[in-house]
């Protein structure tokens, strides 16, 4: 199993809203609906393999 990095995150009231109605929507946490959005951004830049573990 792999660790994970705990650390701060400030983000604007409203966009908080927004990305917790978004993680509701679609039956994930915000943490795990965070991490889902980081995992999209880096596969679509390059910046993240497929092959890496998740």
């Amino acid at each position: 199993m792999s660790k994970k990095k705990a650390f701060v995150l400030r983000v604007d009231p409203e966009k908080m809203e927004a990305l917790e109605k978004w993680a509701a929507d679609e039956f994930r946490s915000t943490n795990g609906q965070i991490e889902w959005i980081l995992d999209q951004a880096l596969r679509k830049s390059g910046r993240w393999k497929s092959g890496k573990p998740t």
